[in-house]
C-alpha cells in the first residue's frame, strides 16, 4: 500500500501498484466473459419453393402493375423494364443505366416504388399488393453488379425481390436494344 519514506524532513508517499496488476487481470476476465461476440452480418435470402408438379393456382402471380424487371449485364450495363414482359410479340421498353448517382437503378426503382403507391392510394391496387423486383443477371454480368442491386433492394427497402433465371426472350431484348444504341 501506501507508506511514507522520510528523506531531510519532508515525507513524499510512495504506492506499491503491484496489487493493481492482479485487479488489472481481473477487470480483463471479467470483461471477456461477460461480452458477447458480435455475429457476422449477412443478408437474408429466401429462395423460393420450387415443385415440378405445382398447379397453376398454387404458383405465386406477379402482377404486371406492381413488377419491375432487371437485366445485368456486361460491362456494369444494367437494363430494366417495368412489368414482367412475359408477351414477346409486344417488347417491353427497355432502358438502360448503371449504379450512378444521377439516373441510376436507385431512382429508376424509387420511381416505380412511388408508381406503385400511388396506384395503390387511387384504390386500383390492393393494399396487399406491392413492388415485385425480379433481378436476371446474363452469364456475362458480374457477381459484384448482382451484390450491389441486391443492396439496392435493402436500402430502398423493396418488400419483394427475387433472382431469376433470365430467359432467351430478355437476351433478345438486350441484343436488340444494343444493336439499336450501337453498342457491342
Amino acid at each position: 500500500m501506501a507508506e511514507m519514506e522520510v528523506k531531510g524532513g519532508k515525507g513524499s508517499p510512495r504506492v506499491d501498484l503491484t496489487p493493481m496488476v492482479d485487479l488489472g487481470f481481473l477487470l480483463i476476465t471479467f470483461f471477456m466473459f461477460t461480452t458477447t461476440m458480435s455475429k457476422p452480418k449477412t443478408m437474408e435470402i429466401q429462395m423460393p419453393f420450387k415443385e415440378d408438379n405445382m398447379k397453376e393456382d398454387e404458383k405465386s402471380k406477379v402482377k404486371e402493375s406492381t413488377a419491375m424487371t432487371i437485366l445485368l449485364s456486361k460491362d456494369h450495363r444494367i437494363y430494366y423494364y417495368y412489368g414482367i414482359g412475359s408477351d414477346a410479340t409486344k417488347p417491353p421498353e427497355l432502358k438502360v443505366t448503371s449504379f450512378k448517382d444521377q439516373d441510376g437503378i436507385r431512382d429508376a426503382i424509387i420511381a416505380k416504388k412511388k408508381e406503385v403507391q400511388g396506384l395503390i392510394s387511387a384504390g386500383q391496387l390492393s393494399a396487399d399488393d406491392k413492388l415485385t423486383i425480379m433481378v436476371k443477371p446474363a452469364e456475362n454480368s458480374t457477381t459484384d453488379d448482382l451484390i450491389n442491386v441486391l443492396d439496392e433492394m435493402t436500402i430502398n427497402a423493396v418488400p419483394i425481390y427475387a433472382v431469376v433465371d433470365i430467359t432467351p426472350v430478355d437476351l433478345e431484348f438486350i441484343s436488340a436494344t444494343e444493336k439499336a444504341n450501337g453498342i457491342q
